[in-house]
Order: structure tokens, then sequence, then C-alpha cells
């Protein structure tokens, strides 16, 4: 990946040197690099991993915004209100209307290199303080978004640059999954050898639970990755009745609803089901259906709802009932059937009322007996209903084996940008 991380990092720099700073007059060489303020001290390290919350979170052009969309117009959940959005109205044309020039794809792109650049200097630097505490805080929470970046990359490329700088080479997009595992295994242990200042959680913003956190998306990574027997490890770590969110207030908005939901301008739900096939749609008496869509007499029918619906709406990180279904899924897939339709029924049988965030299907329980193939399709619908609209649908559709048909892309073309200055650039995909 070659991109001019200097300059794009620059803003975060100086925000962390001013944090230090502060008012007093101080007239230094003006030639030193920021860096050597910056990273060597717990608090500008602080402010250069909180900027990588905000690249991720903030904005339409944030890794939040455009992992979301591009999931959603691919997979078919949302439909074009305004073909003059012309990134999302080539993502909702699918198939070769998406190249490398789509600004959606190309600002995940270059977003998760950037996070992933400035992640590893968070890192790298944490290690040499003093204050150990502090700083298995900082290797903890800036590896979320690291991970988060490397997990994005590999649902949407087919390869993954093997690291930052000019002339990189490019990795599956099965081991940008195993980086992001590895890269989560040394944060815990960090932490486990390290606990987490007081000093170090008060200086960051509030929503993120870290350390549940590392263990959902490890779990979320081990089943990409096919290592089951780590990811049932994993979601079974996890406290089910804690919440781990993205928080937004009036200057920094949910960007979802600050482009979508608030404009009635750029896309809107697709249908009353999901966009869904017959043979996985929801009951309509599923209670997912009003929490994730509201529907209006007014255009558009079907308007953008649930984890998107206000200004301050908080947006998870992962769901309670993605641990769930992670672990049904690896019972499935192990043909252990049993215990697979208890997890599943969890997830079917959940009232609004007992998950944190207030997703429940509220449906009577499945009764089997199934078989391996037709719980998997269960657990796929289940999937599709319960994470609707938060980015993991393509990655569920290839895993499940479902048809071509159903989606508009498998994966993305590079950014032209990464092509015109890399020669190590892998081809692009068909389809």
């Amino acid at each position: 990946m070659k991109l001019n991380i200097k300059s794009s990092t620059f803003c975060i720099l100086l925000a962390a040197a001013l944090l230090n700073a502060g008012c007093k007059k101080n007239y230094t060489d003006p030639s030193r690099p920021l860096e050597d303020q910056v990273f060597s001290s717990p608090k500008g390290l602080t402010g250069v991993a909180v900027g990588l919350q905000r690249v991720y979170t903030a904005g339409r052009a944030s890794s939040l915004y455009n992992a979301i969309t591009a999931d959603a117009f691919v997979t078919n959940q949302v439909t074009i209100l305004n073909q003059g959005n012309t990134a999302e109205y080539q993502l909702f044309l699918g198939g070769g209307q998406v190249d490398g020039t789509n600004t959606i794809i190309a600002g995940l792109w270059t977003s998760s290199n950037k996070i992933i650049y400035d992640a590893n200097l968070v890192i790298t630097n944490a290690e040499k303080l003093g204050d150990k505490n502090f700083a298995s805080g900082l290797i903890a929470y800036a590896t979320i978004f690291k991970a988060l970046a490397l997990g994005n990359l590999a649902t949407f490329w087919e390869n993954v640059p093997d690291g930052t700088g000019e002339n990189v080479g490019f990795v599956s997009r099965q081991n940008g999954y195993l980086k992001a595992i590895a890269d989560i295994d040394k944060a815990q242990a960090a932490i486990n050898a390290n606990a987490m200042s007081p000093a170090f959680l008060s200086n960051i913003p509030a929503g993120i639970d870290i350390i549940n956190t590392l263990h959902a998306l490890k779990a979320r990574y081990s089943l990409f990755a096919g290592n089951y027997a780590q990811a049932l490890a994993s979601a079974n770590a996890v406290d089910l009745t804690k919440k781990s969110t993205f928080n937004f207030d009036a200057v920094n908005l949910n960007p979802i609803f600050e482009t979508v939901t608030s404009t009635n301008n750029v896309y809107s739900i697709i249908d009353s089901v999901m966009g869904l096939p017959p043979s996985v749609q929801p009951d309509l008496s599923d209670k997912r259906l009003p929490f994730y869509i509201l529907t209006q007499t007014s255009a558009p029918k079907w308007k953008v709802n649930g984890f998107f619906a206000g200004t301050t709406t908080q947006i998870p990180v992962y769901l309670p009932g993605e641990m769930i279904l992670i672990k049904a899924e690896v019972y499935a897939r192990q043909n252990d059937l049993a215990n697979a339709l208890i997890e599943l029924n969890k997830v079917v049988t959940k009232q609004p009322a007992n998950d944190p965030f207030g997703v429940g299907a509220g449906q009577p329980p499945l009764v089997g007996p199934f078989t391996q193939a037709q719980l998997l399709e269960q657990i796929y619908k289940q999937r599709r209903i319960e994470l609707f609209m938060l980015g993991l649908s393509l990655e569920d559709m290839r895993r499940f084996g479902r048809a071509n048909s159903e989606r508009k892309r498998n994966f993305f073309p590079y950014p032209f940008r990464e092509r015109d200055n890399n020669p190590n650039t892998p081809p692009d995909p068909v389809f």
C-alpha cells in the first residue's frame, strides 16, 4: 500500500502535540519532527490512538460508513434514492460498474491502511513506555482498530497488503484475518501481564469495552479463518450482558444517520423483508423488523432505523447475538447439531428486553430434526436478520455458499490509486 502516510497523519500528530504543550510557549526548532514529542509520551500516544477511532467512525469518509454502505448495497439490503450519489449508485448497480474509481471502496482502502500504519506506531512506541499499565491500555485500544481495519480489507478484497509503505507485497485475505488474530493475541497478552490503568481508560472516548471487544473480534475473525475451536473459545469468553459501542455526540454525528437517515436522499432499505430471498426471509412477526426498518406512508417507504435512527445513536462494535450465532455455526460445522440448535434458538426466541441493545426476534423455537445443511441455512438466515446492516453480510454469503445471483459483487477491484503506484497490486477479481 503506497500512501502519503506522514501527510495524512500530520493532523493527528499536531493535535496530540498540542495536548502536551497546553498554553506554554515553546520556541523549539520547527524542523524537529512532531513524532519526537508525540510518540515519546503517554499523552501524545493517547492522542494518536483516539485519532484512530475518529478515522474509523467520523463522517461519510469513515471506514464505518464505507464498510456498512458497501456491504449493504452489494448484498441487496438497501436501494439507491438519488443516482447523483455516484459511488453509492455504482455499488447499487454492482458488477463491472464498480471499478477502481469508486470513492467508497477507495476511501475504505485508504482509511484502513492509514489506521494500520498509525496503530503500529502507537503499539511500537507504547511498548517503550515505563508505565506498563498505561502502555497495555494503549496497545489493546489501538489493536482493536488495527484488527477492524485488517478485517475490512480481508472482507472486501481477495488479497491484502503485507504491510505499509511503497511497493509492498500482498497476502491472501485469509492471512489478513490471521494477522488480525495475531495482533489481538499480543494485545491480550499485554493486558494480562499488566492490567490497563484507570489513567489510560479515563482518557479515551466512552463506549468501547476493550477486553470483551478483543474476545469478540478474535471470535469473529477466527470463524472467518475457519479456526472453529478458537472461535468457540473466544465467543464463550465474551460477557453477553455488556455493550461495546461507538458513541457519538452533537459534534461527531452517527455517520449513517448524518448522511442517510436524516436526508432521505442517498439510500433506503430495499423492502420489508431486508432484501432476503424467500427461503431465508424473516417472519413478518419478527420483532427485529421494526427495530431495523421504519415503515412509513411517505417515501421512502422503508427507512433506515435501528443503530442509525438518530444523531447520537450508538453503533455496536459487535452484538451479543453475533457471539451466540458464532457458537451455533461452529457446532453446526463440526456436526454437533444438538448444541447448534440450542445456541440458534437462543437468538430465535430472544426478546428485545433481554438484549442489551434491544435486538430480539421473539419467535417460537425451531424444532428439528435438521440436517447439517438445513441447520446452517437457518444460522445464515438468523445472521442476516440479527446483524442487519452491520457490514458482515458479504462475508456470510461467501462462507455459506450462497448463489452469486443473490449479490452484486464477490470482491472489490483494487483502487486505481493503489494500482497506479504499486506494481505488486494483484489482478482485479472477475466478479
